[in-house]
């Protein structure tokens, strides 16, 4: 493990997001909104409503720019997205998860919550001068974001079907010359 499990959770759970901008949009619905939290284990408050989803919607250019910034530029995001947030760091434990950290009551607006965790996902991020983990997805016609948690650094696609596309390209292009 490159990072502690929250951390580690909610990036992943921040890519997810920015990457659901993608073509075909796969945040959309309020059902899709429901599904989501679903699929990245959030807690707390979910009214699954339209300006809910339209606030998290918002959400992608933010984020996209905070996990592909510089390690400098990342420390003012984060500084800001804190202190406009009110965030107060304490110790929780829920569910399945053992102590970690929740900056935001589980009752604020669920955007309002995971910026406040990637913010504090990155916070880790930035202390252990990790900000290559993060990257833009190798293959040129996508544009999805990449958080590389592997050991030796690999991943180099954001999902299995661009990797799977590179590497037929490539094969197609071998066998063409």
């Amino acid at each position: 493990m490159v990072f502690a499990h929250d951390t580690e959770l909610a990036l992943v759970a921040a890519v997810a997001l920015v990457n659901s901008a993608q073509q075909p949009d796969t945040l959309e619905t309020t059902g899709q909104l429901e599904a989501f939290y679903d699929e990245q284990g959030y807690t707390g408050r979910l009214t699954g409503d339209q300006t809910e989803l339209d606030e998290l919607r918002e959400l992608r250019p933010g984020l996209r720019r905070l996990l592909t910034s510089s390690r400098d530029d990342a420390v003012a995001t984060v500084n800001t997205m804190l202190r406009e947030a009110g965030a107060l760091p304490q110790l929780v434990r829920h569910g399945d998860m053992d102590w970690h950290l929740h900056a935001v009551e589980g009752d604020r607006p669920f955007a309002t919550r995971i910026v406040v965790e990637t913010a504090m996902a990155m916070i880790d991020v930035i202390r252990a001068d990790e900000m290559s983990r993060l990257g833009v997805c190798a293959d040129d016609d996508c544009g999805g974001l990449v958080l590389d948690l592997s050991r030796n650094r690999s991943r180099r696609f954001c999902s299995t079907a661009c990797g799977n596309r590179a590497a037929v390209a490539a094969y197609r292009a071998r066998q063409g010359s």
